[in-house]
């Protein structure tokens, strides 16, 4: 992955160029809320759930809640916590250390893959060294190399010790997480946006992106085209900017994956803003950052069979609908991918989609079910194809 700086209208130098070292502001966090508030920072792990409102979550109950930094990163097209934590990892602990200082946090913890768990601790050390900060003291942990590893009532799993899978979600771990305190996970991008807000304030921050989607976010370019890495935008980013901020497209685009595996198909526009308004008319949002060029030649039934018989392999196996559905739901996107014609093949992939989304016990299987929708839609035209023993990409390949 490179860095992917890059100049352009909508491309911004913000996390991926700031400066290790700057101080902190002092705040409690009555003071860090109101900024994340007036700011409007959200969640960038995928949820995008408001992030003040994560905090103000945890904060009621005595002695403090548990905060997690999590850069777990499951998702096989994503590059981008792993390059912040590999190039800036001090602005990840600086969120880390405003959040927890602000919290009166009983105990603050960094749950990482293993490649980024080097680069971490040298930072510790330094800072340790120092004395710059209480969190030097705090030893990373390492993620498994897994899927759902990263969802936050797997992160508090691993973190004492089980198996690091979803929990059922009757109670939310910001309310009763790590050893029944309310724990906060937040993603490591997430952290290093709000050390920025706390340095720079909320004007600062919402300078960027739109009025109802601001700030930056740090997106994986990748498929079809020339330098495939992480740039940095605005939301509302047009689609191509990024697309060019990657080297541009290798071929002419039919389609983009938006928000990851668990994201969904777009036509390939390159005026399509990236943001959670513009996108919910395909039924998908930015997510986690991640951006897929497909290119024209390619089949996007089998890149999608590919992906969903990858995440039906990722399952806890703690539900009927991860065991049972999702196995089977691949299983029969692959016989329409490949043109394997049975009876009523659209329809059975519909009734199983229908059927998993809503009673998982995590929501592993409504985003499985989530890209394999958007699949049918985008691809409409190569659905009636394979049915008839062709595809439209053929001509194109040849």
């Amino acid at each position: 992955m490179t860095n992917g700086l890059a100049t352009m209208r909508g491309v911004q130098h913000r996390l991926l160029a700031e400066p290790a070292g700057a101080p902190l502001p002092e705040l409690d966090r009555t003071q860090l809320i109101g900024l994340l508030r007036e700011a409007g920072l959200t969640g960038r792990g995928g949820a995008g759930f408001p992030t003040w409102r994560k905090l103000e979550a945890v904060t009621v109950a005595p002695g403090g809640p548990v905060v997690v930094a999590n850069g777990a990163e499951g998702e096989p097209a994503s590059g981008k916590d792993g390059l912040l934590l590999a190039y800036h990892p001090d602005l990840v602990l600086d969120g880390l250390q405003l959040v927890a200082r602000a919290l009166g946090a009983r105990s603050t913890h960094l749950y990482l893959p293993a490649a980024a768990a080097g680069p971490i601790r040298a930072v510790l050390d330094a800072r340790r060294r120092a004395g710059r900060d209480p969190i030097a003291a705090v030893n990373p942990t390492i993620a498994p190399d897994a899927f759902i590893a990263g969802e936050e009532s797997a992160v508090v799993a691993a973190l004492s010790g089980r198996p690091a899978v979803p929990a059922d979600k009757r109670v939310r771990v910001t309310r009763a997480g790590l050893g029944g305190a309310p724990t906060l996970v937040q993603n490591v991008e997430t952290l290093a946006q709000i050390a920025l807000i706390g340095r720079r304030g909320p004007g600062w921050f919402r300078s960027a992106g739109t009025a109802e989607e601001p700030g930056t976010f740090l997106a994986t370019v990748s498929g079809a085209v020339a330098q495939p890495g992480v740039v940095e935008a605005g939301y509302g980013v047009p689609l191509g900017e990024l697309i060019d901020a990657a080297g541009g497209a290798t071929a002419p685009l039919q389609a983009v994956l938006i928000g990851g595996f668990h994201g969904g198909w777009v036509p390939a526009r390159p005026d399509l803003p990236v943001s959670r308004a513009a996108l919910a008319h395909y039924g998908t949002s930015p997510g986690a950052g991640i951006v897929i060029a497909l290119p024209q030649g390619a089949c996007g039934l089998i890149e999608s069979a590919r992906i969903a018989s990858y995440l039906a392999g990722q399952v806890s196996g703690q539900c009927g609908p991860c065991i049972n559905g999702l196995p089977r739901l691949a299983d029969t996107l692959t016989d329409l991918a490949y043109r394997r014609a049975k009876p009523g093949l659209p329809a059975e992939v519909k009734r199983l989609t229908a059927l998993v989304t809503g009673r998982g016990a995590c929501r592993h299987p409504d985003g499985t079910a989530r890209m394999i929708r958007s699949s049918l839609m985008t691809f409409d035209a190569d659905v009636v194809a394979h049915l008839h023993g062709h595809c439209t990409q053929e001509a194109v390949r040849r």
